[in-house]
């Protein structure tokens, strides 16, 4: 069987990009398709953490006053749009489940290796893509209002750092002002959590990283990578302008598109989204902030970026293709006026983007059951762009049969069963 290449990577956001490099590095011929340029579409925004502090997932709230106010849209950190709820409430349900603290610490335990390699994996390829430019190494902070939250969140960091080794600082208010001389709004302290680095510019570091998967031979395509097909004669091949791309392996990196492109091989996964949204703002003055704040209370990130302020949501529950509903953009720029000196917006309207999730917070890495040469790499909940290398590496250790350096099974395409 003649093949164009050895594999098929379908999507150029920052984990396609991170496994055809991983692939690339291992020995394989590798074609990358996508219909858009290089983080084009979900890695395109993100508050630009590499977070080597997140190996505690997201969780819904098992605390039912707090869970009550999110279901009511009382809450700025997640809005749900009640016209997708009734599809979601499956999804929902699971992901609750797995929010109970005996499976948090079972996911968290399952999300540490990743984390343990995620920056080292940057790392590498941000130094052979020349992108150091791109890379700041100041931590991010996690600030208080209140004297109880800040008892609370320091006992939950005890509790990772005891568990995980997460480090952390706690910041009291002049501890604060030395790293950030232009937060206000009544500050009682925070957390300066060393371990992560930040991006100041995601798409540009995908793009960086699509670069240096070319100059080192790769091919880049610009096809639908919905057309994928298998046949005898062919492998696995998609449609271009000029006709099919064949390979015998191919990688679903569709991220919050996979399940569309599996479903229609028959293949049902679990797979949701937490929609989220960006603005960019210009400083009032000389105001500067010199590394990603998140506000606890409010559930959004404020990010310093080439481009300005970034003011990221936190999670909407709706579906993926439903109009952009921006009202937690509304409901934190107040919050994050009076913690920061915000000026002018700078885009003409907000962004939108869609994170993949899997109700059990951990992404799908591995073979797909039932279909010889298809391999899974999505579903990172919020740490795609924390993990797209590391579960690259992975991915191509599974592919090209070596040793993989951490037990795959939590990472399975078969743990949810035939759906």
């Amino acid at each position: 069987m003649a093949s164009d290449a050895d594999c098929l990577v379908l999507g150029a956001g920052i984990v396609g990009v991170s496994t055809a490099l991983q692939l690339q590095a291992a020995g394989r011929d590798v074609i990358l398709v996508d219909r858009q340029p290089a983080g084009a579409a979900t890695s395109f925004g993100n508050a630009g953490l590499i977070q080597g502090e997140g190996i505690t997932p997201y969780m819904l709230p098992r605390n039912f006053s707090k869970l009550l106010m999110l279901a009511l849209n009382r809450s700025p950190e997640a809005h749900v749009h009640y016209r997708s709820a009734l599809a979601l409430l499956p999804w929902l349900a699971r992901y609750w489940w797995n929010s109970s603290e005996r499976r948090f610490h079972a996911i968290a335990s399952a999300n540490a290796p990743l984390i343990a390699r995620c920056l080292e994996t940057h790392r590498t390829l941000i130094a052979a893509a020349d992108a150091d430019h791109l890379l700041r190494h100041d931590g991010y902070l996690r600030v208080v209002r209140d004297t109880a939250d800040m008892d609370a969140e320091e006992a939950a960091q005890q509790d990772a750092h005891e568990r995980y080794g997460v480090e952390y600082t706690v910041c009291n208010p002049d501890r604060l002002s030395e790293l950030e001389p232009h937060l206000n709004d009544g500050l009682v302290g925070g957390f300066l959590m060393p371990q992560p680095a930040a991006i100041s510019d995601p798409q540009a570091l995908s793009a960086a990283y699509a670069d240096l998967f070319k100059t080192r031979g790769g091919r880049v395509i610009t096809a639908d990578a919905q057309t994928l097909a298998q046949d005898d004669t062919r492998g696995w091949h998609v449609q271009t302008v000029d006709g099919a791309v064949s390979a015998q392996d191919a990688v679903v990196a569709l991220g919050p598109w996979s399940g569309d492109l599996l479903k229609r091989l028959g293949i049902n996964v679990p797979l949701a989204v937490k929609r989220g949204y960006h603005m960019h703002f210009s400083a009032e003055g000389n105001a500067t902030l010199n590394r990603p704040v998140l506000d606890l209370d409010n559930g959004y990130v404020l990010a310093p970026m080439q481009r300005g302020v970034r003011l990221t949501t936190g999670a909407e529950f709706a579906a993926r293709d439903r109009p952009p509903t921006p009202k937690q953009l509304a409901m934190t720029e107040p919050h994050a006026r009076r913690l920061f000196p915000l000026a002018s917006r700078l885009d003409a309207e907000p962004w939108m983007g869609a994170r993949p999730c899997f109700p059990d917070m951990l992404p799908m890495v591995g073979a797909v059951p039932g279909r010889r040469g298809l391999w899974a790499n999505f579903g990172h909940h919020h740490l795609g762009l924390t993990l797209g290398p590391v579960t690259g590496q992975l991915l191509a250790e599974l592919i090209t049969g070596q040793t993989a350096f951490t037990d795959p099974k939590p990472y399975s395409p078969g743990r949810f069963g035939r759906t």
